[in-house]
This record gives C-alpha cells, sequence and structure tokens, in this order.
C-alpha cells in the first residue's frame, strides 16, 4: 500500500471523527515529510532505520508507514475503516444519497488545515460531483481571511486544478470533482459584504454569513443580516444563528433577529438558507428551519469542512433536513451543478 495514502487516509478518518486536531496533523505532518520520496526511497529509508530520523515521524506513524511499504493495510488504519463503515447520522439516508456537493470548505489559504488539493481528493472519495471553496474574507483576520490580492491568486490555482483534472492528492480518487470558486465572506456591520464587488463577480458561490457582534440587539442584527441577502451577489445565508452547541470552543448561544423577514427576505431574493453540518453549529435550530420552508427558502447542506474528513459532516446535515421534512428538490445541493451554477448567476 503507498504509505502516503496511507497517512492521508488514517488523518481523514480522524478528522471525520472529530479526533484531537494533534492527532490528526501527526499523520499529515508525516504523509507531507515523505511524499517528495519516492516508494521506492520510502522503502529503502524504513529497513535501513533512516526514517525514523526524518522530521516529522514519529513512533505511530513509523509503524505504518513500516507496514505499508511492506504491503500490509497498516492495522490502526484497518482498524479505522472499520470503525468508519458506520454512518456518522442515523437518519436521513435518503437525502444523504441524493446530495451532489457541497458549497461550504475552507483550505489552509484560510483557516483550514490542509491544502486545496487533498479537500478534493477527499471529495472524490466521497462521491461529490462539486465542491465549492469558501475561504474567509480579510475581515477575519483571525481566520486568516483572503485579502483581494490573495483570492486573485486563489482563483488562478482553482483553473489550474479544474485545468488539469487534478483531483487527487496522496492517491487516486474514483471521480472527477468540479471545484467551484466562492468565498465565505463576512456581512460587514454596515450590511455590505467584505470582499471587492469585482471579484464577488468572478466568483460561481458566495456564503454570506456574520461573525462578529453576534450578540447584537434583535433590531441592529436583523438589519445587517437583510443587508447582505439583499446583496446582489449572495448565493447563500451561512450558519445564520451563528450558535455553537458543543466542542471545543465552548457554547454560544444563536444570535437573536427577526427569524420570520430575514427568510422572507430570504425566499424574495433567492438567496438559500444553509443547513450548517457542522456538530458543533447545528444552525439553524429546527425551529427556524421550519420557519424557513414556511417562507418557501431553499437551502443548501454544507459542511463547513475545515479538514478532509470533515467533508462527510454531510451526513449530520442530512439528518437534520429529514428529520424536519424539507423536500430534497428545494435542496440546492442535490441538483447537478449546471443546473446550480445557473441558478447562482440569476440571484
Amino acid at each position: 500500500m503507498d504509505a502516503v495514502a496511507a497517512l492521508n487516509e488514517i488523518a481523514f478518518w480522524l478528522e471525520r471523527g472529530r479526533a484531537a486536531t494533534f492527532k490528526v496533523q501527526a499523520f499529515r505532518k508525516a504523509a507531507a515529510a515523505i511524499s517528495p520520496l519516492t516508494p521506492e526511497e520510502v522503502a529503502a529509508r524504513a529497513r535501513t532505520g533512516r526514517l525514523k530520523s526524518m522530521k516529522g515521524i514519529g513512533d505511530r506513524t513509523h509503524q505504518v508507514i513500516q507496514q505499508a511499504v511492506g504491503g500490509e493495510v497498516p492495522d490502526y488504519l484497518a482498524d479505522l475503516r472499520e470503525k468508519g463503515a458506520k454512518p456518522l447520522a442515523t437518519a436521513g439516508a435518503a437525502i444523504r444519497n441524493e446530495l451532489r456537493g457541497d458549497l461550504h470548505s475552507h483550505s489552509d489559504w484560510s483557516d483550514g488545515g490542509s491544502p486545496i488539493e487533498l479537500m478534493v481528493a477527499a471529495a472524490g472519495v466521497l462521491g461529490r460531483e462539486y465542491l465549492a471553496l469558501t475561504d474567509h474574507s480579510p475581515n477575519l483576520t483571525i481566520a486568516n481571511g483572503l485579502s483581494a490580492d490573495r483570492l486573485t491568486k486563489q482563483l488562478d490555482v482553482v483553473a489550474a486544478i479544474n485545468a488539469d483534472g487534478q483531483s487527487s492528492a496522496g492517491g487516486e480518487v474514483d471521480r472527477r470533482v468540479r471545484l467551484l470558486t466562492g468565498i465565505e465572506v463576512d456581512i460587514l456591520e454596515s450590511g455590505e459584504l467584505d470582499q471587492d464587488p469585482a471579484l464577488l463577480d468572478r466568483l460561481d458561490i458566495v456564503v454570506a454569513s456574520v461573525h462578529s457582534k453576534l450578540r447584537a440587539d434583535r433590531n441592529t442584527m436583523t438589519r445587517r443580516m437583510l443587508g447582505g441577502i439583499q446583496a446582489r451577489h449572495t448565493n447563500v445565508l451561512g450558519h445564520c444563528t451563528g450558535r455553537l452547541v458543543e466542542g471545543s470552543r465552548g457554547t454560544r448561544p444563536p444570535s437573536e433577529f427577526d427569524a420570520k423577514e430575514v427568510f422572507a427576505a430570504c425566499a424574495e431574493y433567492n438567496v438559500a438558507v444553509e443547513i450548517n453540518s457542522r456538530p458543533e453549529r447545528q444552525d439553524p435550530p429546527d425551529a427556524l428551519i421550519q420557519l424557513a420552508l414556511e417562507a418557501g427558502c431553499l437551502f443548501s447542506i454544507d459542511s463547513d469542512a475545515h479538514a478532509p474528513g470533515q467533508l462527510d459532516f454531510l451526513q449530520y446535515g442530512a439528518e437534520r433536513a429529514a428529520l424536519n421534512e424539507v423536500p430534497p428538490e428545494r435542496i440546492i445541493t442535490t441538483w447537478p451543478v449546471e443546473r446550480l451554477l445557473d441558478w447562482a448567476a440569476a440571484t
């Protein structure tokens, strides 16, 4: 078995299972350390003991590499595969099977942990037909948001990936994934979007989200969100309440806003309401999903993945959509990519 592929697959399963970041990074760093070497060079270093002296190789990763170059599936990987055979969510299989893509993901260009190519590779393994790369905008400095210049450079990278048919990193994948250009753009306090409009014109998908001043009063937050929804570039309203219900960052109550007015605007301006699949967000709450349904909104089930394994969090979003009886035809991530792009261009 290819050692780089084994290390990256282990990291994938750990990310999917929400393992500690340091544990995941041990395998990602080891894969990066040996990836410049040929398989023959890796095998030779494993035989002579030089492998263990390489920076980024620890006891566990050394064992994995030795078993892989010896022609075995590493024991640790086999165990993770067995555990990973069980679905993350018990409900929502019908909707999950209809999902074609994901419109909210992050790479190491902002606050994600992996290169774009690894995100695309994982999307291919999971059977996605398309993936939107939506790194953060400049205002979110804590997340290394992309300046106009950096976003322009990223657009060139995405174009090269699509042109070369590059949908694998650390191993082959089953299908070609179309990588869509995008951004998770901050809705500023003024209601404006935090990026050059000329650059937003060039993107396939714009997810607009509020990330700051989340405890603002109801009227202030409503005005701010309406500004973002009414902006001509916005396609998806991301994690609308900003709440956190669990996880390492602790909990955070939902923002207060006039949900009926906000969702009415989403329906009027053809902006999809995101069902954010991250377990710590579960955003919107069920009651707001019901209000959005009543308002006639479209929905986008998205992973908000910051690592390859988290792309499979779509299972959680599909479960919540099913439990709230969201019709699959109103979920834009079940649509073929050309229909999706036609819709996005018309918003």
